[in-house]
């Protein structure tokens, strides 16, 4: 490839900065509150910028959300460069850390997990998208492993509540945080921890998806 001219450089320049500091101010104040006045300040750029760059608040936010995702899953993938060859087991166990260490980092891949914990009180337009392009595959990911686990001929419904009870535990420990803080002060979230958390609930889920599989054989595959 030729090497780009120096103002397309600094364009590219330009347009990660906005990225990176519209980030943070997102994850700060939410959607609503954020200014394009404040990025730009921040960003040390023309306000000028965000319109020429991305068009306007929304969809730089849209991009915000897109590539947060993307850092988030490249320095954390759902599988955790497992090999193929994995077992049901070990790919529930990489879903699960994965998921933790996406939410509960620090730095650039933690900035994912505190946009979609505002999402989730005050949903935008740029969930549909997000939605669609990164957390059904995610979804599909994790209903092939817990039909692996449960057996043959499981229903839609089962593998859907097995898969969203999983999620639902990552999940519980960092939207409640202000309240298992107050519960258990001397709870900690660090490296440590999260294994310690990943493990448990990796067991916790494997032990009731096999029992509901063993149900279903009693039952005659119903």
């Amino acid at each position: 490839m030729p090497p780009q001219p120096p103002e397309a450089t600094a364009q590219d320049a330009t347009r990660k900065h906005l990225l990176e500091t519209a980030g943070e101010v997102f994850a700060e104040v939410g959607f609503r509150a954020a200014t394009v006045r404040e990025i730009c300040l921040r960003a040390e750029a023309n306000i000028a910028a965000v319109n020429y760059h991305f068009g306007d608040k929304e969809r730089l936010y849209t991009a915000v959300l897109q590539d947060t995702c993307r850092v988030a899953l490249e320095t954390y993938p759902p599988n955790l460069g497992l090999a193929a060859k994995a077992t049901p087991e070990q790919r529930l166990s990489a879903f699960v850390r994965s998921f933790l260490l996406r939410i509960f980092s620090e730095g650039p891949a933690a900035r994912h997990g505190k946009l979609m914990a505002r999402e989730m009180i005050e949903p935008t337009g740029a969930l549909d998208d997000l939605v669609r392009e990164n957390v059904q595959p995610m979804a599909a990911m994790l209903k092939s492993i817990v039909r692996s686990l449960v057996g043959p001929g499981a229903s839609e419904e089962t593998l859907r509540l097995c898969a969203m009870s999983v999620v639902s535990q990552v999940l519980f420990y960092h939207h409640c945080r202000p309240v298992v803080r107050r519960l258990y002060p001397d709870l900690k979230f660090g490296s440590v921890e999260l294994e310690q958390l990943a493990e448990h609930i990796t067991q916790f889920s494997l032990a009731a998806i096999k029992q509901l599989g063993k149900a279903r054989k009693k039952r005659g595959g119903k």
